[in-house]
């Protein structure tokens, strides 16, 4: 064997992929990943009048089919990235779409709401183990710079697509077939994944396992998360000044700070401090926690607006986004492009502008607006601004981070945009219920711009001299 055939076979086994041959396969892999889990935050949305109806539930027991979901996924995310760097990639896709297939499977035959909930967290577990897991494959696969940036426009292309494309998926399943196709979808999908991640995945290198799992850090973070989450979906319903729902925020808070204080005395942290400093990555996260925060608020706004006041049915709304979403995946696939010459603060500055002119639009829209007048010019800025956001906020994230924290890295951005999603949603779910009628979604929208101006602030001051990417 030549050195460049032993050099090349190193690399591909310390990587965890067939790297450069099979960087297309990676790529699709990841993608499908990432998508079938994120589509599965909002798929059931559409179908929760039919799961109440064939399970003889109420309103309150039925948005736990939602909540359970998002609260283990959010809950989970920076301990499953941590776990990836501590157990390897392969292990950690292998387990997260294991848990995901079954428990889908396990969703679409419950006969009752309780399997249905237990079978939507064990979910949204596996979906926390699968994406930190996909997303760092990635930047281990794909070289730091244009390489990766390139491969990272394709991925926020896909995903973002899929997040958008799901409303219609949601809509012809719930008028088709049925509310139970939503989750027995994911399990041929789910099953050719593993395939792939068995048979073309070389095994994780062996690691140094001096690098364990800081466990006190591990459950109060945990803790601290799923309490916040729940606060979060809490103050939706009951309201952010309710005894009950201070008090889940007061022991999140409580979770958190001690998480804070083992993490400056732990021996191995599951937040190094490297991490802490690096300007770039900090700056990404924060970013993310309001740009997505506007963005999954819009799409929130804007399906109850065209079906509550304009009157669309759910599959005439769905289509109505394909305006976004194509604009979503063009626009992402030239940022990564765009990144080598132009910089993630200026590409984040601008997409979270043309998101809050969006939503100024729309604070002015009247009762009798037409879509072509009155929706897709805000839906189009909207896509463009998300598709600049969604590429930069993940090269941020990864910029100047270690092979060996690349899981971590990962889980941090994505624990961001559930956080942020979550918080942005029941931000506007108040101000959207205070108001009445048309101009509820006025103030709404309003409160989605001021989440988009957050974000513009933040990337304008946290982005400088000092991160890897300016």
């Amino acid at each position: 064997m030549t050195l460049i055939e032993k050099t090349a076979r190193k690399t591909i086994s310390e990587s965890g992929c067939a790297r450069p041959v099979r960087r297309g396969l990676v790529l699709g892999l990841v993608c499908a990943a990432q998508s079938m889990v994120s589509v599965d935050i909002a798929i059931v949305n559409v179908a929760l009048p039919s799961i109440q109806r064939d399970l003889h539930v109420g309103n309150g027991g039925a948005q736990w089919v939602v909540v359970a979901y998002g609260l283990l996924l959010g809950g989970f995310l920076l301990v499953g990235g941590r776990l990836t760097d501590l157990v390897g990639r392969r292990r950690m896709l292998l387990a997260g779409l294991t848990l995901f297939t079954g428990a889908s499977l396990l969703a679409g035959l419950s006969q009752s709401l309780g399997l249905l909930v237990a079978a939507r967290g064990l979910q949204g577990l596996g979906g926390a183990l699968v994406v930190p897991a996909a997303l760092s494959l990635l930047a281990v696969t794909f070289r730091e710079g244009r390489e990766r940036n390139r491969a990272l426009g394709v991925f926020g292309a896909v995903v973002g697509a899929a997040g958008t494309l799901v409303v219609v998926a949601g809509g012809l399943i719930a008028g088709g077939p049925g509310w139970r196709w939503a989750f027995f979808i994911n399990v041929p999908a789910g099953l050719a994944l593993l395939a792939i991640v068995a048979v073309y995945l070389v095994a994780d290198r062996s690691r140094d396992r001096s690098g364990r799992l800081d466990l006190a850090g591990a459950g109060t973070v945990t803790s601290g998360l799923l309490l916040f989450v729940y606060a979060l979906h809490h103050a939706a319903t009951h309201g952010w000044t309710a005894a009950s729902t201070l008090a889940w925020g007061g022991a999140a808070a409580v979770a958190l700070a001690a998480f804070v204080v083992i993490e400056t005395r732990a021996a191995v942290p599951l937040v190094p401090a490297a991490a802490v400093r690096n300007r770039t990555l900090l700056g990404a996260n924060l970013t993310a926690l309001f740009g997505f925060g506007a963005f999954f608020s819009f799409i929130f706004l804007g399906s109850l607006l065209m079906q509550q006041e304009f009157g669309y049915s759910p599959v005439r709304t769905g289509l109505a986004w394909l305006a976004t979403t194509t604009t979503v995946f063009v626009t992402s696939t030239a940022a990564g492009r765009l990144a080598a010459a132009v910089s993630v603060r200026r590409m984040l500055i601008t997409g979270l502008a043309l998101i809050a002119g969006g939503m100024l639009w729309l604070t002015q829209i009247s009762a009798d607006a037409g879509y072509l007048a009155g929706l897709l010019t805000p839906f189009l800025l909207a896509g463009l601004g998300f598709g600049l956001c969604v590429p930069s906020l993940q090269i941020g994230a990864l910029a100047g981070v270690t092979e060996a924290e690349t899981g971590l890295a990962a889980g941090l951005i994505e624990t961001m945009r559930e956080i942020g999603g979550a918080a942005g949603v029941a931000a506007v779910s108040t101000v959207l219920v205070a108001g009445t009628g048309l101009g509820g979604f006025h103030a709404a929208f309003a409160m989605t711009a001021v989440l988009a101006v957050a974000g513009i602030l933040t990337a304008a001051t946290v982005f400088g001299r000092g991160s890897a990417v300016r």
